[in-house]
Formats: C-alpha cells, sequence, structure tokens
C-alpha cells in the first residue's frame, strides 16, 4: 500500500491510525483488541511508531508484522533513525521490504534517553539525509514530519520549513503535520509550505485529550501550546471523572476536525495513544455528520 497514490487518489479524506508497540505480554492482550476495535472504522492505513535509538526495533516489527499480516490492515511503518549507521537502517528496512512494506514514515528521533546509549559514528544528523539515503537504495513511498507550530528544536519555523522543503526535494511524498489544539497554526504552516514550493499532500495530526496528565505531559515534550480556552477547561476537569475528560475530548476534538475537513484536508492522522474508545467516537461522529 503506497500511501502518496492513496492521498492523490481517495475521493474521502483519508483515515490513518497511529500506534505504539506494546511493552509486554499483558498489553499486548490488549492491544489485539483494541486493533480490532478501531479496524472495524476499517480506516484507510495504520501506522507504527519506531523507539528513540532503535529502542523498539525489534517490538515496532512484530507489531507492523502483526498488523500488516494477522489483521490483513494497509500498514505504515516508521523509521527514527537517530544513533543508527546506514548498516543499522538498511536491516531494519530489508526486513519491512521482505514482509512486503511499501511504505515508510521517515523521522530524525529523539536522543534516548538510555545512559547507555552510544550513537554510531555515522548516524544521520537529520530526517531529510535519511530520506535521501533510503530513496537511493530502495523503492518506498516515503513520509516525513511537520511541525505547524516549529520543531521544538528550530530556531524559527521559516527555518524549519526549509528542513521540510529540503526533506520533500530529497524524496519525502507526503507530510504528516504535528497535533496542535489551534486549526490556524495547521492553516498558517500550510499557506507557508505552500509558498516555500512544498506541493505534496499536509496532513493534520490529531490528538485527542485522553487524560489532563497525558495532555500536559505531551504538549511539553512536543511542543504544542495549549490554547487558553483549551487549558481553562483542563483546570476545571482536574478533579473531574476520567470519562468527562474522555468526552470533553471527544467534543473537542470532533469540532478540530470537523473544521479541518471543511477546509478540504485530504485526510486526518489520528495519534490513538494505543487507546480505542475516542477516536471511535470521533471518526463515528465525523461520519454520521457526512464529513468522512
Amino acid at each position: 500500500m503506497r500511501v502518496a497514490k492513496l492521498y492523490e487518489t481517495s475521493e474521502k479524506p483519508v483515515v490513518s491510525l497511529e500506534f505504539f508497540p506494546p511493552r509486554d505480554e499483558k498489553a499486548e492482550e490488549k492491544f489485539d483488541k483494541i486493533v480490532d476495535g478501531l479496524a472495524k472504522l476499517e480506516p484507510d492505513y495504520m501506522s507504527v511508531t519506531f523507539g528513540a535509538g532503535g529502542s523498539t526495533r525489534d517490538g515496532s516489527y512484530k507489531t507492523v508484522d502483526k498488523l500488516f499480516t494477522e489483521k490483513k490492515q494497509p500498514t505504515v511503518a516508521y523509521i527514527a533513525g537517530y544513533g543508527l549507521g546506514p548498516d543499522e537502517i538498511k536491516e531494519v528496512l530489508d526486513k519491512y521490504k521482505n514482509l512486503g512494506i511499501e511504505t515508510i514514515f521517515v523521522i530524525r528521533g529523539d536522543e534516548p534517553r538510555n545512559d547507555d546509549f552510544t550513537s554510531h559514528s555515522d548516524s544521520f544528523n537529520y530526517a531529510s539525509e535519511m530520506i535521501s539515503f533510503i530513496n537511493e537504495h530502495y523503492d518506498f513511498d516515503l513520509g516525513c514530519a511537520g511541525y505547524p507550530e516549529g520543531h521544538i528544536q528550530a530556531e524559527s519555523l521559516e527555518k524549519d520549513i526549509e528542513f521540510l522543503k529540503l526533506k520533500v526535494d530529497n524524496g519525502a511524498k507526503y507530510v504528516v503535520a504535528q497535533y496542535c489544539y489551534d486549526n490556524n497554526y495547521f492553516f498558517n504552516y500550510l499557506e507557508k509550505c505552500r509558498a516555500a514550493g512544498i506541493s505534496v499532500p499536509v496532513i493534520p495530526g490529531i490528538m485527542p485529550v485522553y487524560t489532563v496528565k497525558l495532555t500536559n505531559i505531551l504538549a511539553k515534550v512536543c511542543g504544542a501550546m495549549i490554547t487558553d480556552e483549551l487549558k481553562s477547561k483542563l483546570d476545571e476537569l482536574a478533579e473531574a471523572d476520567k470519562d468527562d475528560v474522555l468526552n470533553y475530548g471527544i467534543d473537542f476534538a470532533v469540532k478540530q476536525c470537523g473544521e479541518l475537513l471543511k477546509s478540504g484536508v485530504p485526510g486526518l492522522h489520528f495519534y490513538t495513544m494505543d487507546r480505542e474508545k475516542s477516536v471511535t467516537e470521533i471518526v463515528n461522529r465525523l461520519r454520521q455528520e457526512n464529513l468522512l
């Protein structure tokens, strides 16, 4: 399944779901049920993350294999190349190629927090370099990440878009944008990308509010601004029942997604956080409104 072609030919907005590999046997049993539940939505594809420094490379492969081979889902595999040498990257990609995976989502990734980790001397410094390397050796469709509020390490949004342009010039065929809670960031970003000559599909990422604590942690890690409206509501919900928080997150995401879909985005990419209820409710409500 080639994602770039999917975005070009689909008559409806593409729905994609992202997972991270379960960390133990207990989580794996729960993961199976979650995937089976979300598969009922008939998403256009599912993707699986790849831990920093290759920390989940075996688990990521196993999860991709499960989704693609056992669950019969169109599947995209991530690769995060921070600290990995070219031969290690090729070893990972060869396994995905042999499995039948046709689309790889390429990110640099974060530095592992493990003090014992040693980066390979020939590790790539940027995702754009990895994309060029992969494009030279393989026939995958390649996706890359974009950051509507600017990458947390970028000196400016404009400079970050220059790096995105380099990723696309080096072979990335679509962009999944980091989530934001104010659509104006995405609309502004898309306008700047087009002005910079980036013409590939740019897909907004959607991170529903699952819990107050998780929302605050992820926003800090990812550099996503929590709007005053959302912050006020999260403060109000801090002592609320977890179902109240979840339902608010669903309502907020439905409103946000509706605005994005009405603007003509080619798809929505949901960060499921390996949870089922929120995304199921959001997608079903958007379909009831004939937006998906």
